[in-house]
């Protein structure tokens, strides 16, 4: 029997059989060779490409997707309808994933810091007293005007699961050192502005602190940090017919459009920015929006919708935040609508009053009273998710509208002279808008501080 000739030093009959095949094996590793220098040269020129031989800076890339905005969980009211705004406004993915400026820490995991309840707690309310703290305005000093009760200032906010960080008032100046940290708005603004002074001016030596006010600025200096608290008037944030700081009270309240820049050339330079905006435009009515200027001859006025002429307000604001922030050093906050409590009927009271004489919390977590609008809120959270940069929402207003019990009342400086009929009858003209300092407008600020230093 003939063995098959298989190995390389077989006969020259084995050697002839396999010259086809060898033949054919050359071809098609010749071919695929070929065919991976095709692919190598290809992918090679590929990488050589500019977009990724030079990446771009980072703050110009482009911006593929939006990421959707974290949300509140919805927030119920007496009627059973339901409120949706931003927690944070959405910005791009970029920003997100940097860490924010001044701040120090996390927040803390799946926790919602403006959802919870409110403690009575003597041993750590207040927070400071009225009394040592000389910057609060006779509007807000509740004790010094002969109020009572003192429960209000007792009160402590615990968010659900979670805790508010301790207010470090160390902290904060030295974060703040060589800053400018901004409050513009109205007088629910500057009641938190003079919260937070009242919260830090304890740890500032006397001979190194003054405020002084310059027309609608005024300025809290920390000398030894070379830092500024600020409080800028500015109750519609654009330009109005209400922004002389004194002489305010104006029933036909007109707004100029878009036009911010009066008053955005105070802002510019400030490393911390905190808005508000809300009381001034509950009118009962639609908005007068003037075209042109307060000093052409003609006004061409046009009325608007509240909810469209206050997201237009706070558009224009969003873009001057985007063109004069950088989100690499500054931050820029929203508070949020400040409730007011003026029929207690409404939490179901039924003696025909409000604020006047209430001493307690509501009770009933699901309380959304009629005097805060749902749908300023829904704007609130629409407008500030469009932003290309971060600005925090602090929402203060399910946990205020639980508050019927720290507002001023009477007890309070009163501009005019009282009539006969409202001495006889206090409650009509208690103020149901303000809040008492120490008080709920220092939940504010730690709602705030949190935000801050543990974004």
């Amino acid at each position: 029997m003939m063995k098959a000739q298989h190995g390389p030093g077989g006969g020259g009959g084995g050697h002839g059989r396999r010259a086809p095949f060898m033949t054919s094996y050359a071809l098609t590793l010749a071919f695929i060779t070929f065919v991976s220098l095709l692919y190598f040269k290809d992918f090679s020129s590929t990488l050589h490409q500019p977009f990724l031989h030079h990446p771009p800076q980072r703050s110009h890339r482009p911006n593929v997707r939006r990421p959707r905005p974290l949300q509140l969980p919805h927030v119920a009211t007496a009627g059973g309808a339901t409120v949706e705004i931003v927690e944070k406004a959405a910005s791009r993915a970029p920003e997100r994933r940097r860490r924010l400026p001044f701040a120090v820490g996390p927040a803390a995991a799946g926790c919602d810091i403006s959802v919870g309840e409110w403690v009575y707690d003597e041993a750590a309310r207040p927070l400071y007293r009225e009394e040592e703290c000389p910057y609060i305005q006779p509007q807000l000093t509740c004790k010094e005007h002969g109020r009572p009760d003192t429960a209000y200032r007792h009160w402590r906010w615990q968010p659900r699961g979670c805790d508010l960080p301790s207010f470090n008032a160390t902290l904060m100046l030295e974060m703040l050192r060589g800053k400018r940290m901004l409050f513009v708005g109205d007088s629910l603004n500057r009641g938190q502005y003079v919260s937070l002074v009242c919260l830090l001016h304890r740890a500032i030596p006397e001979s190194s602190k003054s405020m002084e006010t310059f027309d609608s600025l005024t300025v809290f200096r920390a000398k030894d940090y070379n830092a500024t608290i600020e409080f800028y008037w500015a109750p519609f944030l654009a330009e109005s017919n209400s922004d002389d700081a004194v002489v305010h009270r104006v029933a036909d309240r007109i707004v100029r459009g878009t036009a911010i820049e009066k008053h955005a050339k105070f802002w510019k330079g400030a490393d911390v920015v905190v808005f508000n905006t809300y009381l001034w435009w509950m009118t009962g009515q639609k908005m007068k929006i003037l075209q042109g200027s307060f000093e052409d001859k003609s006004k061409d006025i046009i009325e608007m919708e509240t909810e469209d002429a206050y997201g237009m307000v706070l558009n224009a604001v969003v873009k001057w935040v985007e063109n004069n922030m950088n989100p690499r050093n500054s931050r820029a906050f929203f508070v949020t609508m400040s409730p007011t409590h003026t029929r207690s009927k409404d939490w179901g009271d039924d003696s025909d009053g409000n604020c006047y004489n209430q001493t307690t919390p509501i009770k009933d977590l699901s309380y959304w009273g009629p005097g805060t609008s749902k749908g300023l809120m829904r704007v609130i959270g629409e407008v500030f998710s469009t932003s290309k940069v971060p600005v925090g929402v602090v929402n203060i207003t399910q946990l205020s509208e639980y508050r019927k019990d720290a507002h001023t009342q009477i007890y309070k400086k009163q501009w005019n002279p009282l009539t006969p009929e409202q001495i006889a009858s206090p409650k009509s003209y208690a103020d149901c808008t303000h809040w008492c300092l120490p008080g709920l407008q220092d939940t504010w600020n730690e709602l705030l501080y949190t935000k801050l230093f543990f974004p």
